[in-house]
């Protein structure tokens, strides 16, 4: 395997890794770090923008989360490490802000945000870089997790359809910010 391609894959694993650990000490303590989570227009929800990703509800909410985490993460990754952080940042803190502007009153936690922020990213990705290698990323993207779409309607109260939304705009701006930059 290629030098690249095994660090980049120690850094995906590496965040979800992460995400793991933070969930474990958050079970461990009863779910107490969930109030860092994003809390609608309030000055508390604040700090949330940039943790709700690494805070997850239960543990059946991180496993939810983990493999399209790590698959959509990791197509992102291909187009190396310093893509992924800045496509991450874009997402995590524009969604957030988004979240934390027009959300529902209610403490919103969990990475799907940011999935449905890199499936966004990488659909709208080759619509702008129209490469090959884009277009193949862009339909495996779509054929394992288009039925998330569903996750965009407001269908069960304890899951954040509006933090799905946002993370798949934010993506879309993700997308067109790094057009603009080439």
């Amino acid at each position: 395997m290629d030098l690249q391609i095994k660090r980049n894959l120690y850094w995906i694993l590496g965040f979800v890794v992460l995400i793991w650990v933070i969930e474990l000490i958050n079970f461990s303590i009863g779910h107490r770090l969930s109030d860092w989570g994003i809390l609608p227009r309030t000055l508390k929800g604040l700090k949330g923008i940039p943790l709700s990703p690494f805070l997850h509800a239960s543990l059946l909410h991180i496993m939810m989360n983990t493999i399209p985490l790590a698959v959509l993460g990791g197509f992102v990754m291909l187009n190396g490490r310093q893509i992924f952080l800045e496509i991450s940042i874009i997402i995590i803190l524009a969604s957030g802000t988004a979240l934390w502007l027009f959300g529902r009153s209610s403490y919103h936690v969990g990475a799907s945000g940011l999935i449905f922020g890199y499936f966004g990213y990488l659909v709208l990705r080759a619509w702008y870089d129209r490469s090959l290698k884009s277009f193949v990323i862009a339909f495996v993207t779509v054929f394992l997790y288009g039925g998330i779409m569903w996750g965009l309607l407001p269908t069960f109260s304890r899951i954040s359809w509006e933090g799905h939304l946002f993370g798949l705009l934010a993506g879309f701006l993700a997308a067109r910010l790094e057009k603009t930059k080439e």
